[in-house]
């Protein structure tokens, strides 16, 4: 079992974020101690490493996933649903990513040639 601090170590979030997370009720099956300490088990972990941090799925998405996941097999479409629908929106994020990332390339290979300039001609004002 791991405490909320422990959790929060492995899972690089704040232990502020992880009760965060248990207190929407993000975590399925989660047990506590005899001084209501929240208990995490691998499977606990496991939760919250993939699917609050790998699929960047908002929090209400998240809470129809696992109840969706609770209720077994036959909600196996629904859930396919949802995870194709966050694939499409990763991928249109990941669009516009590459357009910034296009933009600042562009911008970043305009400064190195005005400083080059810059360069070029000092060192020709030097030679006369």
């Amino acid at each position: 079992m791991y405490t909320v601090k422990e959790v929060a170590a492995l899972l690089q979030l704040t232990e502020h974020t992880v009760r965060y997370y248990t207190d929407k009720g993000l975590v399925p099956r989660l047990k506590r101690d005899h001084r209501n300490n929240r208990q995490f088990n691998q499977a606990s972990v496991n939760w919250l490493l993939c699917h609050l941090r790998h699929c960047g799925m908002p929090i209400e998405n998240i809470k129809t996933y696992i109840s969706l996941c609770l209720e077994g097999d036959a909600t196996a479409e629904e859930r396919y649903k949802i995870m194709r629908k966050q694939q499409a929106a990763a991928l249109a994020q990941l669009a516009e990513a590459k357009q910034r990332a296009a933009y600042i390339e562009g911008k970043a290979n305009h400064y190195f040639n005005l400083i080059h300039d810059m360069n070029s001609d000092a060192h020709r004002k030097g030679d006369q």
